[in-house]
This record gives C-alpha cells, sequence and structure tokens, in this order.
C-alpha cells in the first residue's frame, strides 16, 4: 500500500510539470511596421508549390524543424508585413533554425487552393496571410484553427508577429 501511494505520488507530481518552456522570439527592435526596410518584400513567384513543400518537409525532417507554410499574395499588404517581420536581422536566423519556409502564391484565392485543403481546411480561406505550421515527418498540420491569425497582421505589432511565430517552435 505504501509503495502504491508512492508511486501515486509521483504520478501526480510528473502531471504537474511545467510543458517544456516556450521558445522565446527575439525582440525584432522596431515598435512599428513603418520602420521595415522598404520596398517591403514581394516573396510569392509562381511554381511547383507541391514540389516545395515536399523538399521543404525533407530538409525539416533531417533538420529537426517544421515547415512554415505561407499562404498569400504579393497584392496583400498583411502578406507583406509577415514576410518584412521574417525578414529583419533579428528574426531571419530565428526563422531558419526553427522552420523551412515554403511560400504559397494563392492568387485571388484561385491558386494552390488544393494546399490547404490537403491539411484539412474546407472552403475558401478566412484570409491572408495564412500559415500552415506542418510536422514534417505525420504531414499533420499542427495550428489548426489558427491558421489565419496573421491575416490581420498590419493591427499588431511587429513583436507581436514574432511571438506568434515562435509561439510554433517545437
Amino acid at each position: 500500500m505504501r509503495n502504491m501511494m508512492s508511486c501515486m505520488t509521483m504520478v501526480a507530481a510528473a502531471l504537474m510539470l511545467p510543458a517544456a518552456a516556450p521558445v522565446a522570439a527575439p525582440r525584432v527592435g522596431i515598435a512599428s511596421f513603418e520602420a521595415l526596410s522598404k520596398p517591403l518584400p514581394l516573396p510569392y513567384h509562381a511554381g511547383d508549390a507541391k514540389a516545395a513543400i515536399a523538399a521543404a518537409r525533407v530538409r525539416a525532417a533531417k533538420a529537426r524543424k517544421r515547415v512554415l507554410i505561407d499562404l498569400g499574395g504579393n497584392w496583400c499588404l498583411d502578406c507583406r508585413l509577415l514576410a518584412g517581420v521574417m525578414e529583419t536581422p533579428q528574426m531571419r536566423p530565428f526563422v531558419a533554425k526553427h522552420f523551412e519556409v515554403v511560400t504559397v502564391d494563392v492568387g485571388r484565392f484561385d491558386q494552390n487552393m488544393d494546399i490547404p485543403a490537403s491539411y484539412g481546411i474546407k472552403g475558401r480561406l478566412q484570409g491572408v496571410p495564412a500559415v500552415l505550421i506542418v510536422d514534417p515527418k505525420t504531414n499533420k498540420l499542427i495550428n489548426a484553427g489558427r491558421e489565419t491569425a496573421l491575416a490581420d497582421a498590419r493591427a499588431m505589432t511587429p513583436q507581436a508577429v514574432a511571438d506568434w511565430l515562435a509561439g510554433w517552435v517545437g
């Protein structure tokens, strides 16, 4: 009985341990998007998005990173702000360390829409950028239900965008 109580106490203690500490985003060092380098990046280009994602999954699995699929268009200010934040000197090495990034041009929601569908996103995207964080080994979407959290990035701060990205580091 005493051993059973001891085991139960150890199990209860183990269950109360906090999860691994989240990875903190680097301090971006700018307070507003107006301070981003201009012109803002134009990251979305035509190409074989499926092949790019497959290649990124292979690289990510080898490097123990996650895949970040950025669905958007160069016409979208929020998409370009996200790209601008990821290109800051503070964020570029952080993103490279934790993610294999693939930008996918969705046109005006009329191109590559089979990609979000393949991750269980049904119907029209609720906005862009839609960021899919994917486990490269299982090809499962990690941030289900929060893909369009940055679709109104302009209402956030650059640091809030960086913090959101850091929240998906595995």
